[in-house]
């Protein structure tokens, strides 16, 4: 990889890759609408457009007030002049805003435009941001990518549709392409405000409020949580591959899981139940083919970056 595009760069877990990819003196370009970014973590080193991804015109689409409709003066196909490498992390990463939005198809749209532009421009590689959202209730786990698909949100719908373009696109147009389901992130500048935030984030808020701990439906759940810099490794793994991937698909999990009322139990205080939802009992990753794939391990102990930060 020598010139990249970062699309969320700014978010969570975009930010962190740009730092880790601008470490390795690589040319870095970040596209982001600043919805859930922030400006604070952009590097400083790349070169920053903020501008949306799900305008259907890319090409001679001219400034105007609304960065929704406008790529500041430029097009998305100038900006992927030179590069070899995308990835694609721009969303709206939130299962339960899909389910009260179902209309909303911007995650679809802006993964379809990116390939598009990609392809038009020459480059080499893309890699999707995809989640474990896609499989739903599991009918075993750990889940491996070959699990039967029973998604319960819009949202992994929407990314299990952009995970079929992504191979559309491999098979199609010779854009190579590889999506990563990642488990359930967390690290820092995870986001802690507003309708995105995780449950480690909410656990968060509310432990440092001395307020009671909100646990949807039973607690009884299990999650794999993931830390960002696992993922982010992953990403460069996948970036510096040199065989293609023609539109594989891998899980980003550490194969671990914790209940809902363990992770509580882990910042302390009461607990409060009674808000329902519908979610997927489980999500437990098996993660031996993105092992022997890339060689990748994970290295995040949620433990100890939860006694580190929870009293802020």
């Amino acid at each position: 990889m020598k010139k990249v595009l970062v699309t969320g760069g700014a978010g969570f877990i975009g930010s962190t890759l740009v730092d880790k990819l601008i470490d390795r003196d690589i040319q870095v370009i970040v596209v982001d609408n600043l919805s859930t970014g922030k400006k604070e973590y952009i590097n400083p080193k790349v070169q920053f457009f903020k501008a949306d991804l799900n305008h259907k015109t890319f090409e001679g689409y001219k400034h105007s007030n609304s960065i929704t409709r406008a790529f500041e003066d430029t097009t998305l196909l100038h900006l992927l002049e030179g590069v070899d490498t995308v990835f694609h992390l721009a969303a709206t990463p939130q299962v339960q805003y899909s389910i009260d939005n179902p209309t909303d198809n911007n995650n679809l749209t802006s993964t379809i435009n990116i390939l598009e532009a990609s392809k038009k421009a020459g480059v080499k590689r893309l890699i999707l941001s995809s989640t474990s959202a896609v499989y739903g209730n599991p009918k075993y786990t750990p889940i491996d990518e070959n699990h039967p698909i029973e998604t319960l949100s819009p949202y992994g719908l929407h990314k299990l549709v952009g995970e079929q373009y992504c191979k559309l696109y491999s098979l199609v147009y010779g854009l190579d392409t590889v999506c990563l389901r990642y488990f359930n992130a967390y690290g820092d500048r995870m986001t802690n405000k507003g309708a995105y935030r995780s449950v480690i984030s909410v656990f968060m808020e509310q432990h440092q409020n001395k307020e009671l701990l909100n646990i949807v439906n039973d607690g009884k759940q299990r999650r794999d949580f993931v830390h960002v810099n696992d993922i982010v490794n992953a990403n460069i793994m996948c970036g510096d591959n040199k065989e293609n991937f023609n539109g594989d698909i891998l899980n980003v999990g550490t194969g671990k899981a914790y209940t809902v009322n363990e992770i509580a139990d882990m910042f302390g205080g009461e607990k409060k139940y009674g808000e329902e939802r519908i979610e997927p009992k489980d999500s437990i990753a098996e993660n031996a083919k993105i092992r022997l794939d890339l060689d990748w391990e994970p290295h995040g102990n949620l433990e100890e970056w939860i006694k580190l930060n929870k009293n802020g």
